[in-house]
């Protein structure tokens, strides 16, 4: 196992078949950085073009159409002390008749205390003014290069993973692409100092990151949609446009997962998901709309 310190010198503000910027071999370890939404780095100055700059792509050695990529998610730390949002909810997510009332989208400006854990906003012009979250640091994007030799915009997801805005895509997970292009060729950007379900707003707290993770490949897997592992759940996420698409593609995927690698039957499945099954929303403000099926472990055995 190697590790690599990569140092980005171009962004990607799509999913792509490009050159890729550094070569890894399964079971290596990537320590890197990525730019946030707006395109600005660690410094506070612009590195990349706005628009959920990527870092990458990484090319996994041996890896192929049909094979499915584990990225072990070790760290991701924000690597400044500020970072913005956008001061309203995104006229799409509330009833129409009510968008004459939502405030001016403008930039909102948080401190980020990354010792404390927490991020501040004073926002003079909302009532209360003043507020305080804790951190919970998170990538927006991650996914590969989708099938077809497609180019993606950054602000959409799809099978090859990308914009998900899934808040459980943070320390300590698992996440696991389908490949779909010799290589893999993995991106991860967009990071977020916290950030609400749905990302109604249309950001996270948007700021840089010191990301490290590492990757394994596995061979031959039969897997269609970006899957989800933490220490307590398995998560079948589903990428699409109307809501209700994206819900039956990750429900599908999960119960495929559940029969091919966990012993359960789809009948099996339809007992435990109909009873204990939970659902978290991704992302409600890109193009294709995120949706989560989740099981706790403790039901699949």
């Amino acid at each position: 196992m190697a590790e690599h310190r990569f140092e980005p010198s171009a962004y990607y503000n799509s999913f792509g078949s490009y050159e890729p910027e550094l070569s890894i071999a399964p079971g290596d370890r990537v320590v890197t950085t990525t730019a946030d939404a707006g395109g600005f780095g660690q410094s506070g100055e612009r590195v990349a073009k706005p628009g959920n700059p990527l870092t990458g792509p990484f090319v996994v050695e041996g890896a192929e159409p049909g094979d499915q990529l584990v990225i072990q998610l070790e760290t991701i730390v924000p690597n400044r002390d500020n970072g913005f949002t956008v001061g309203s909810i995104a006229p799409h997510i509330v009833d129409g008749d009510f968008v004459p009332d939502l405030p001016a989208r403008d930039l909102m400006r948080w401190s980020v205390d990354i010792e404390a854990g927490t991020a501040s906003l004073r926002d003079d012009t909302a009532t209360p003014a003043d507020l305080t979250v804790p951190i919970a640091p998170m990538l927006g994007c991650i996914g590969v290069a989708p099938a077809g030799g497609q180019a993606i915009s950054t602000a959409t997801s799809g099978p090859y993973g990308g914009n998900m805005d899934y808040r459980l895509v943070a320390p300590g997970a698992t996440v696991l692409l389908p490949v779909f292009t010799e290589g893999a060729l993995l991106f991860v950007g967009d990071g977020h100092a916290a950030q609400g379900d749905g990302e109604i707003v249309g950001t996270g707290i948007e700021i840089s990151m010191d990301v490290a993770f590492t990757v394994e490949l596995r061979k031959g897997i039969e897997a269609r949609w970006p899957r989800l592992e933490t220490a307590t759940h398995l998560i079948a996420l589903g990428n699409a446009r109307p809501l209700d698409q994206a819900l039956q593609h990750a429900t599908t995927e999960l119960v495929r997962w559940l029969a091919a690698e966990h012993g359960v039957d789809n009948r099996a499945a339809a007992h435990r998901l109909g009873q204990v099954g939970e659902y978290d929303i991704g992302n409600v403000f890109d193009p294709a709309y995120t949706v989560a099926a989740k099981i706790a472990k403790a039901w699949v055995g």
